[in-house]
């Protein structure tokens, strides 16, 4: 999976044969095909194994303090670290038309974190340490915020802005908080 995701980085979905693949994986072509049975199913393999959804979901079960401030910022800078660590993914399916199919399929990935933040946004105003307010909302709003840093990092490079993305978690976050606490 990585060789395929570093030559499609490189030379996009439709410059690289599986046989390009499987010779810089030290595999035959063969092996690829008994493994993953097409190019678009090795795609579909990596984007599952390397998207966020499974280790947001271990976080929020396991490291939710209960503190609006200091759970965000933690999010955030997870979410800022997998997104960054499979930025050659989102290159390799932005680019290519041909891979809408894949883009619709990795919608679950958001939609698991969406529902995760919804719910803590619930426990939150429960709790009383949350404003009421629609929870669904306000966690598209965190993660819209959190996706267009992103974006902007990823097509517009560093020279977009004078801040670090540390910067801008803390910043966002406090500004994000401070409408929401009680």
């Amino acid at each position: 999976m990585t060789q395929a995701i570093e030559l499609m980085a490189e030379k996009g979905y439709k410059g690289v044969s599986t046989k390009e693949i499987a010779a810089a994986a030290g595999l035959s072509e063969m092996t690829l095909f008994r493994n993953f049975g097409s190019k678009m199913k090795l795609l579909e393999s990596a984007i599952d194994r390397y998207h966020y959804s499974v280790e947001m979901s271990k976080s929020f079960e396991e490291n939710i303090q209960w503190d609006l401030k200091a759970d965000l910022v933690m999010i955030s800078r997870m979410y800022h670290e997998m997104m960054d660590r499979n930025r050659k993914l989102f290159l390799i399916v932005l680019r290519d038309e041909e891979l809408k199919d894949i883009r619709e399929n990795a919608q679950k990935h958001p939609l698991t974190l969406l529902e995760l933040l919804k719910n803590y946004f619930q426990e939150m105003q429960h709790k009383g340490k949350m404003i009421p307010t629609d929870a669904e909302a306000q966690a598209i709003h965190f993660m819209w915020m959190n996706y267009g840093a992103f974006m902007s990092r990823l097509l517009g490079g560093p020279s977009m802005s004078r801040f670090s993305i540390s910067a801008f978690i803390e910043s966002s976050t406090d500004l994000f908080v401070r409408g929401l606490k009680p």
